[in-house]
């Protein structure tokens, strides 16, 4: 017994709390500690939002990709001059299809093109399949275009076909060819960009 008294004389000089009190206390910030935590879930919860039934609002969004917009020759004060063309995709082919589509409508703000009255048949080409064992290097070849037409073909017609196709760095020539109905095919040359500029 003496020496808990002792023990409750040396507290009371330390002025120590009791025992019992720490535990209270440890415990009294648990609970507020709890008491805060779930008046913070509550508050997320209950933010005033009332949940509803999925609503149909129409269709997803969705994109629609346009076709790729590429360049053609047309003519602007006598001279070549790059115009942009809506094609279905971005081969020659398609370059060469928009620019003799071209030719058969109104142009405006001072384009011209010097293909009226020729129609576009198709495009062949050169480039022969690599081979095995063959040395990789960079390839080019000549493409012919084939066309039907009676009038003449000028200097500047020709150049709007042929810069139109060489837009395609593989060809390194491009060669015209006439074909009439009747009348046995007719060469218009080969050609490259730059000797028509």
């Amino acid at each position: 017994m003496a020496s808990l008294r002792e023990a409750r004389s040396v507290a009371s000089r330390r002025r120590l709390p009791p025992l019992w009190s720490l535990r209270s206390r440890r415990s009294s910030r648990r609970r507020h500690s709890l008491a805060v935590l779930m008046a913070l879930l509550l508050a997320l919860t209950a933010c005033g939002i009332s949940p509803t039934d999925v609503q149909d609002r129409g269709n997803a969004p969705t994109i629609k990709i346009p076709p790729p917009s590429k360049t053609i020759f047309l003519i602007r004060n006598g001279k070549l001059a790059l115009e942009a063309a809506d094609v279905e995709n971005d081969t020659v082919a398609s370059l060469l299809g928009a620019l003799f589509a071209a030719s058969s409508q109104p142009l405006d703000g001072g384009r011209d093109t010097a293909l009226r009255g020729f129609t576009y048949l198709g495009i062949k080409d050169s480039l022969n399949p690599v081979q095995r064992d063959e040395v990789q290097l960079p390839r080019t070849s000549t493409l012919t275009v084939y066309i039907r037409g009676d009038g003449t073909l000028t200097r500047l017609g020709m150049a709007q076909i042929v810069c139109t196709a060489q837009q395609d760095a593989a060809y390194e020539m491009v060669k015209i060819v006439r074909e009439n109905v009747n009348r046995p095919s007719r060469s218009e040359g080969q050609h490259t960009c730059g000797e028509l500029k």
